[in-house]
């Protein structure tokens, strides 16, 4: 251990940032790229099939217009979005971010399954 990090761990009792950490974070992130696609998914099959409507204003107009350039979009913007975070991951704020990004999609997810639930059921 350096003299940096054995000062931290004496001082605060836990190390941030670690090898471990960002695996973890890696992970995260990686669920939030999942976590849009099925997103996106969900929002087509309900757009398409069942008169629903985009919830985000900025992408409304899109889905209606083309499938293909909703995707696109979409998936684009998180993914750049999830890389920038994820290089600053040393950096508390991108992590926090990276963080409140998966527990937003993690909430999209449920309304859509509560969504479903309601159609199907």
């Amino acid at each position: 251990m350096d003299h940096k990090t054995d000062t931290l761990v004496r001082h605060w009792g836990l190390v941030v940032g670690t090898d471990r950490h960002f695996r973890w974070l890696y992970g995260i992130a990686k669920w939030i790229l999942l976590l849009n696609l099925l997103d996106a998914v969900f929002t087509l099959i309900w757009v398409e099939h069942f008169g629903a409507g985009e919830k985000n204003i900025m992408m409304s107009d899109l889905v209606h217009s083309s499938a293909l350039m909703f995707m696109l979009v979409k998936l684009t913007l998180v993914s750049l979005g999830t890389l920038f975070l994820w290089r600053y991951r040393s950096n508390s704020l991108a992590v926090i971010s990276l963080f409140f990004a998966f527990f937003s999609y993690f909430l999209v997810l449920l309304y859509h399954l509560q969504y479903s639930a309601t159609v199907f059921l």
